[in-house]
Formats: C-alpha cells, sequence, structure tokens
C-alpha cells in the first residue's frame, strides 16, 4: 500500500507543518485580541458600539470560512488590494473565529456574579482597575472550554487554506498527490499528522483547564503568593 518515496518529501511535509502552526499561531492570537474587543464592544451600553459589534457577529457566525477565505483573497485583490496567500489566510481566520470568540467571552463576562465588583467596588476599585484584576481573571477561567474548543477547530481549519495554495499541510499533500497519484496513502498520512497535532494539543488544554478549575497557581509569582500566605496562616505548636 505504501508505495510513496516519503523520504523526498519529508522538506515539504516539515514546511507545510511549519506553515500550518504559523498560521494557527497568528490566527488564534488575533482573533482572540479582536474577539475581546468585540465582546466589550457588545457589552456596552452604548447602541453605536454595540450594534456594529452584534451585526459583525452575526455576520460571520452565519458565513462559512471558506467565503471568507475567498473574499479576502480573491474579492479584495480584484479591488487592488492584494494579499499574499499568509496575510489573506491569517487574516479570513482572524475574522472569522473573533465573531464565536467574542461570544464565548461574552458569556464568560457575564457570568461573572455581579457581587464581585460590588465588592471591588467597596475597596474602592476603579471600574479598569475592577475588569483587569477581578472581573477578567474569572470570566478567562469560565471562557477556558469554549476558547479551547476553538483553538483546536481553528488549527483543522487550515486545511481550508489548501484552496489559495497557503503551502500548509493540505497543499503540500495535494502536491505530493499530484507528483506520485497516491491520493489515498498521501491524505491517510496528511490526516494523522492532522491527528498527531490536534490530540495532544486538545488533551494539554484539557490538563490546563483541569488545573486551572481546581484553583493551582500557574505562575511562579502566584505560586510564591499562595505559599507565603499558607505559611502566615500556620499556627505555631
Amino acid at each position: 500500500m505504501f508505495e510513496v518515496p516519503w523520504s523526498e518529501y519529508s522538506t515539504d511535509l516539515w514546511e507545510g507543518l511549519l506553515k500550518t502552526v504559523s498560521y494557527t499561531v497568528a490566527g488564534f492570537a488575533g482573533a482572540a485580541l479582536l474577539g475581546l474587543a468585540v465582546a466589550l464592544l457588545r457589552l456596552s451600553t452604548l447602541k453605536a458600539l454595540r450594534i456594529p459589534a452584534l451585526i459583525y457577529t452575526e455576520l460571520f457566525k452565519n458565513v462559512p470560512l471558506l467565503a471568507v477565505i475567498f473574499l479576502t483573497y480573491f474579492g479584495l485583490g480584484s479591488v487592488g488590494l492584494k494579499l499574499d496567500a499568509f496575510q489573506a489566510g491569517t487574516l479570513s481566520l482572524v475574522l472569522f473565529y473573533a465573531a464565536y470568540l467574542s461570544e464565548i467571552f461574552r458569556s464568560a463576562i457575564n457570568g461573572v456574579h455581579n457581587g464581585q465588583q460590588e465588592a471591588a467596588s467597596a475597596l474602592g476599585l476603579g471600574k479598569l482597575s475592577t475588569f483587569r484584576k477581578v472581573v477578567f481573571p474569572q470570566a478567562m477561567r469560565l471562557a477556558l472550554p469554549g476558547t479551547n474548543t476553538m483553538l483546536v477547530d481553528l488549527l483543522k481549519s487550515t486545511s481550508l487554506l489548501v484552496t489559495i495554495s497557503a503551502a500548509e499541510l493540505m497543499s503540500q499533500g495535494r502536491l505530493i498527490t499530484s507528483a506520485t497519484f497516491r491520493a489515498l496513502e498521501v491524505y491517510l498520512v496528511i490526516a494523522a499528522i492532522y491527528f498527531v497535532l490536534c490530540y495532544p494539543l486538545s488533551q494539554g488544554l484539557l490538563w490546563l483547564e483541569r488545573r486551572i478549575h481546581a484553583g493551582v497557581p500557574l505562575s511562579p509569582t502566584r505560586r510564591r503568593r499562595l505559599r507565603a500566605a499558607r505559611e502566615l496562616l500556620e499556627v505555631p505548636a
């Protein structure tokens, strides 16, 4: 069954893997930042801010990612705004997944009990400090399950960039198939590579989620503070 000389294509597969990871990292980072901004606009009391954010969210939630890719690569190019494959692919992922992440972040922020903000206000914290130190950390804990799912889904969706020859894994698989005419073997190997990427990532994110929900401090600074607090609370024998 396996007749493709994979040693000849190992460099191409490695380059495709790096491209896939690059699209994933850049796309998710941009989508998370834009999604948070849109979520905050959705929570604004001003209609002038809330309504455009709502339109953006509903628009990209109800348009296929493939259509977004074609619009950014071919559509913008037809009106003189030419983007290369990496720019168009990353922009498509950012615009598409920011809509979903904004809903996750908005729900998480709304899920923080109002008593937390009231307590922070009683301690003299301003609105910005309350959000940054009280609301945001708790909201991100609530948003972890949905955010982790979106990250894995975004990684798999980079395969759609084959339509613009983005040089990621699926594009390399298509080129190898054209050269060897062994489609079943090639795409089985490509699927296996995606599994090797996605499964450990999803399990690692699940482990991180459980650690955070268990209250385990992840940063060295928080661990030191927790250890110092425990030492202060210890009663001498």
